[in-house]
């Protein structure tokens, strides 16, 4: 089964579940402000895409969060600010098994499903 990480109503999460259901790809959705964060998540994820694709500057978080710590933002303070804003990190992310995706692409996850 594949776990996918993201926040239910987000609309690409919401589209990434339907594409997975419609090609008959078995998944779960883990919910960031329902689940909360595996410890070892972000380190993990940070080492795939690197800590800048892991911030999610288009979201509302971001536009919200204090200037100051958006200049500043580095690779020890983006986990930080990360963990303890989960809605700032970009969705979904698939990593598992041999697939690490992040965001939706259909082309990305056909490749990834075949």
């Amino acid at each position: 089964m594949i776990k996918v990480y993201g926040i239910k109503n987000c609309d690409t999460v919401k589209k990434t579940l339907k594409w997975l259901s419609d090609n008959h790809v078995e998944h779960q959705l883990h919910d960031y402000r329902v689940d909360g964060l595996p410890a070892d998540f972000l380190i993990q994820a940070e080492r795939q895409f690197g800590w800048q694709n892991l911030v999610n500057k288009r979201s509302t978080t971001w536009r919200n969060l204090d200037e100051k710590v958006k200049k500043t933002l580095e690779k020890n303070t983006a986990l930080q600010v990360l963990t303890d804003q989960p809605t700032l990190i970009k969705r979904p992310i698939i990593l598992q098994e041999e697939i690490a995706l992040i965001g939706f692409d259909e082309t990305d996850y056909q490749s990834a499903f075949k």
